[in-house]
């Protein structure tokens, strides 16, 4: 579908969404576009009599030659995991094998064998590592080779391998005349090159390229180029160009280091220099608000890759005193041939990525990038650690790369592999926390045509684009045929309504309207929104307890106009869940207000949740029992999570509380409306509209808890939204999606 005028030149250009259309494709173009086809949780993986809840990670992953087996490092579990890739959609775990003494920080591979980087240091004061060199086939130990310090990333390319050997700083440790986790810390770090000379890894040696003097001071070199603490250059992460010459961040440093492999010499130091980026949220105050400014901060660039043989890119997540929030483009020499400014912080925002838990230290965080070429084509894949999305630009011109794709992972992404023999790219994640469902994975996209519609917000005059997250409602625009409106929880404030175009692929929201209350910004917990034929909202707030618990009117410009409160024989048999829902039948007085709770109250019949009908025009209640499905356990209950009025039905989202591989329940059902007033309790009779489960699965992604809100719009085409919880305990991706273009 087009793109209409409206939308600014911005959001033309960063229009693209995971499982999604890039702007280009909308305009005809022949970029290769990534669907997301498979997601492979790394605990069933876990070797056997391993608790699944254990942590578990894929940090750095490799593939073999031909791209058939994927292996990945899980630093807590002291292992390395083997997952089968002969069919991208489908991953099999082939099980793990133990890193005895250590834990593996990266690994490669070369012909028939993986080097696994292990880290064995005791202290930080006695850094210790050794690369392991493993035979796939049988994953038989043919060879260890001593590092001589704490190694960090491994990279590989003809024959040789460089491992940065960073002996890391302790940042509880305080220097002479500094603070807690200041550099200089003895010893300091340096690069070990691996000769891969012959088939056979008995006669491969290593060599050491020290970056400090025998003494432990400075070279000129280090000095010369003005990096933070030349005496602890810490180096962090590596990258091999077709010339043999390996280029190494210096993170903490704030600089890049260039060696030739074969001879050992070390060609140039530089600085990545410092950046004032401006348009960005520099406030942890759950407000989404892109003013803020970053003032004279170092890049300190984590991931680095050629681009060619004499272009460099670096992800500048920061460490102890920089980060700025996206992602540079250098020549070999240092020059800043092109910098990403506020623009990655802004995908975030556009997308609903946005992490105000990170804005007070380093936004987004860019931290893994790598550079593959699909289809003829050049493109830089760079990760947000924070924000939990992966960007793709096309760097045909590396002076002014072009975004195409944005892509959702799982939490944390950290290693970042393109397999263009193949046509996949593979994104493995490191967080993992089975207490908030949330686990760690290996995630495959392919080059393919992506289908999902998805949902982004238009941008401004100036660039910024409206931010949004946290839906927790959905509702028809009256009157219109493709229009929705949206409603945040309390995860952000104040509360905004959202107006969202979905005659648009991926869908826009619009604008976004502030609600009031006495003239100020309001902050509710809003669960749910019902737009009303005369204009203005119904808007369901939960409470943290009973009494919180309010119908909130608003008028057409966001100003709450009353309050109504729940009956106190309600709200007094409530627990932490409370209304979750609203709907609204008829006008004028006729107009009907439907609402529906979350969990059973104190009292009720077992598994029956009830559903309210609240008449404005006399203040009235009446109650009715909705037929909910049991439980599977205590934790893992069922609930309901909206309401829509349609076609004489109401129109209901019932789901567990469970993601991932334990989501089980998630379905829309309805009942008649009902009618007459009812004596005592009566339980409605609900019928099964859909199972979304295999809506949900289908993504292959990471299946979302919180489905929360459910509209059809005027022309009868219904819209799912999932909450995205801020991407707070979460992945943060926001699952919008119709499942047919006509509901019966």
């Amino acid at each position: 579908m087009r793109l209409r005028m409206r939308l600014s030149a911005g959001a033309l250009a960063s229009a693209a969404l995971v499982a999604g259309l890039s702007p280009a494709a909308h305009a005809g173009g022949k970029d290769p576009l990534f669907e997301r086809v498979a997601t492979y949780p790394v605990f069933q993986n876990l070797p056997a009599g391993a608790d699944p809840a254990d942590e578990t990670v894929a940090e750095i992953s490799a593939v073999t030659e031909d791209g058939r087996t994927l292996i990945y490092t899980d630093a807590p579990g002291e292992r390395v995991g083997f997952l089968d890739l002969s069919k991208p959609g489908s991953p099999k775990g082939l099980g793990t094998l133990a890193t005895e003494g250590g834990q593996p920080t990266s690994v490669a591979v070369v012909g028939a064998y993986a080097l696994i980087v292990i880290d064995t240091s005791e202290s930080f004061t006695a850094p210790s590592g050794r690369v392991d060199v493993v035979r796939i086939a049988d994953r038989t130990l043919v060879r260890s080779i001593d590092l001589g310090g704490q190694p960090d990333s491994i990279a590989v390319k003809g024959k040789y391998a460089a491992i940065a050997m960073e002996n890391q700083r302790d940042e509880d440790v305080a220097p002479e005349g500094g603070e807690e986790g200041d550099l200089p810390q003895a010893p300091a770090g340096f690069l070990q090159i691996l000769d891969l000379k012959g088939a056979n890894p008995s006669s491969w040696g290593v060599r050491k390229v020290p970056f400090t003097k025998a003494d432990g001071s400075a070279l000129p070199a280090f000095t010369a180029a003005g990096i933070d603490t030349p005496s602890d250059p810490e180096p962090e992460y590596v990258s091999i160009n077709g010339r043999g010459r390996v280029a190494v961040t210096l993170q903490e440093n704030n600089g890049v280091a260039i060696v030739d492999l074969a001879s050992g010499r070390i060609e140039k130091v530089f600085s990545t220099g410092k950046v004032t980026v401006s348009g960005v949220d520099t406030e942890e105050d759950g407000v989404l608000s892109p003013t803020g400014t970053i003032t004279d901060v170092p890049r300190e660039p984590d991931a680095i890759s050629w681009v060619d043989d004499a272009t460099l890119a670096t992800a500048n997540e920061g460490d102890w005193k920089g980060g700025s929030r996206g992602w540079t483009v250098f020549s070999a020499s240092g020059k800043v041939l092109w910098d990403a400014g506020n623009s990655f912080e802004r995908l975030a925002l556009q997308h609903g990525h946005a992490n105000d838990d990170r804005s007070e230290n380093k936004g987004t965080e860019p931290e893994g990038l790598t550079v593959g070429t699909f289809q003829g084509k050049r493109y830089a894949f760079v990760g947000s650690e924070r924000s939990n999305f992966v960007a793709v630009y096309d760097l045909s011109r590396p002076s002014r790369p072009r975004f195409v794709q944005f892509l959702a992972t799982n939490a944390g992404p950290e290693g970042l592999l393109a397999v263009p023999s193949r046509g996949m790219f593979i994104v493995s994640s490191e967080t993992d926390d089975a207490s908030v469902g949330v686990r760690a994975g290996v995630q495959v996209f392919r080059l393919g045509e992506p289908s999902t519609p998805g949902l982004i917000s238009a941008t401004g005059r100036d660039g910024t684009p409206i931010g949004w997250g946290a839906l927790s409602g959905l509702s028809a625009e009256p009157g219109s045929r493709d229009g929705l409106y949206a409603i945040s929880d309390n995860a952000y404030a104040p509360t905004r309504i959202y107006s969202i175009d979905t005659d648009e692929t991926p869908a826009v929201i619009t604008s976004a309207l502030t609600v009031t209350k006495d003239g100020a910004p309001a902050a509710y917990d809003a669960e749910g929104i019902a737009a009303r034929r005369s204009g203005g909202f119904w808007l369901a707030n939960e409470g943290a307890k009973g009494p919180g618990n309010l119908l909130v009117e608003v008028d057409a410009k966001g100003a709450v106009t009353r309050e109504v409160a729940l009956p106190a024989d309600i709200t007094s048999r409530m627990g932490a869940q409370g209304l979750e829902g609203v709907t609204v039948t008829g006008s004028g007085a006729a107009e009907t207000v439907w609402v529906t709770l979350q969990r059973p109250l104190t009292g009720d019949p077992a598994n029956t949740v009830r559903i309210g009908r609240f008449a404005p025009a006399t203040g009235t209640w009446s109650w009715f029992g909705y037929p909910i499905e049991p439980s599977a356990s205590t934790a893992n209950w069922n609930g309901l999570s909206e309401i829509t009025a349609y076609d004489g039905r109401l129109i209901v989202v019932e789901r567990d509380k469970a993601s991932g591989t334990a989501a089980a329940h998630k379905k829309l059902y309805s009942v008649a409306l009902p009618t007459g007033e009812p004596a005592g309790l009566p339980v409605l009779q609900k019928t099964l509209v859909r199972d979304l489960l295999p809506d949900l699965a289908s993504l292959g992604g990471w299946v979302q808890e919180k489905v929360e809100g459910f509209a059809v719009t005027g022309a009868g085409r219904p819209w799912i939204v999932t909450d995205n919880d801020a991407v707070q305990d979460a992945t943060g991706e926001t699952v919008f999606l119709s499942f047919t273009k006509r509901l019966r």
